[in-house]
């Protein structure tokens, strides 16, 4: 058991190997002192954006390594991040742990934090920690972006095309391997590491967003039902998605018995982190079948009505009904 002190100065050293010498964009004080200081770019537009990450709702701590943990929590805030095709700069821990998580699981779950930081480009600056009888951590993150190549979700226009990357489900479908099992999940295992380790797609979300690709943008971490409702919501337009052009997760012969309709997985399953992007009919011939080993995948169009439809494979139309993650249902 170790002491507040104790604990801020180990998490402090992470932020310690992080900090670069103090230039435009970056943190010029970090932990140690009231407040950090953060040093904008100018010409750029600040990005504030924040997330739970709580035991028992959003992962196990009989089931979650923590260094997947401590990943994890920082880079589903960062999918913000590139939703608004921004570049992520610095962000805060609020941590609060039971006393006897605070030697191995937390030096894991340090590691794991720092390996995401470093992949990034996204050090500590500061944050706060407390003790309690469950694992409660929220990270905020701060972006930059220029003014004239921010994406946002309310601008879909009748007659754009709906991109997704990535394959969907694929996280949900890690997520129901993972409670299969008995104790932590082990490594190695590439049906569980979307689940565990996501990749926020910054690159391609500044990409789309730098060259005007996009009418309107946001991440998909709810599944894809309910975010691409959202996104019609904030554009007031609606949506035909096609099933068979869904880009879903290809599942083995012998997991088939534990698996349910992969359709269903793509449409409702949550935690992917990918991008859910609309683009203008004269833009469609600039994007690629992939980015950096990314698939980039046409499923739909905007429409004028406003309702949502789904398209079988067998040519009916059905209302898309939003599913998904959503923790007041």
């Amino acid at each position: 058991m170790q002491d507040e002190l104790a604990l801020v100065q180990k998490i402090s050293r992470l932020a310690r190997r992080a900090l670069q010498k103090p230039s435009a964009g970056q943190v010029t004080l970090g932990v140690g002192d009231d407040a950090a200081l953060f040093r904008p770019t100018a010409g750029h537009e600040s990005i504030l954006t924040c997330d739970w990450f709580l035991e028992g709702t959003h992962f196990l701590r009989d089931k979650h390594p923590p260094d997947a943990v401590g990943w994890k929590c920082l880079a589903r805030a960062l999918s913000d991040i590139a939703a608004m095709g921004g570049a992520p700069r610095c962000f805060l821990l609020s941590l609060a742990l039971p006393a006897s998580h605070t030697g191995s699981w937390l030096n894991a779950f340090l590691g794991g934090l720092r390996r995401a930081s470093r992949e990034f480009g996204c050090v500590l600056a500061g944050g706060d920690t407390t003790r309690t009888q469950k694992i409660l951590i929220n990270v905020t993150v701060i972006g930059e972006v220029r003014p004239d190549a921010t994406a946002l979700r309310s601008g879909a226009r009748p007659g754009d095309t709906i991109y997704v990357s990535g394959h969907l489900g694929e996280a949900e479908w890690g997520l129901r391997l993972l409670k299969l099992r008995k104790g932590l999940a082990r490594g190695g295992d590439s049906r569980t590491r979307k689940h565990l380790y996501p990749d926020p797609r910054i690159a391609l979300g500044q990409w789309l967003a730098k060259n005007h690709h996009v009418t309107a943008m946001m991440d998909l971490s709810d599944g894809l039902s309910l975010d691409l409702a959202r996104l019609c919501a904030a554009s007031g337009v609606g949506a035909r998605v096609e099933a068979a052009r869904i880009p879903s997760l290809p599942i083995s012969a012998d997991d088939r018995r534990h698996a349910p309709d992969p359709l269903l997985l793509s449409l409702h399953g949550g935690d992917d982190y990918e991008l859910l992007f609309t683009v203008p009919p004269r833009s469609v011939s600039r994007i690629p079948r992939s980015f950096q080993g990314v698939r980039l995948t046409a499923i739909g169009e905007i429409t004028r009505n406003r309702q949502l439809w789904l398209c079988r494979k067998d040519g009916a139309e059905e209302p898309l009904v939003a599913g998904g993650w959503d923790p007041f249902r």
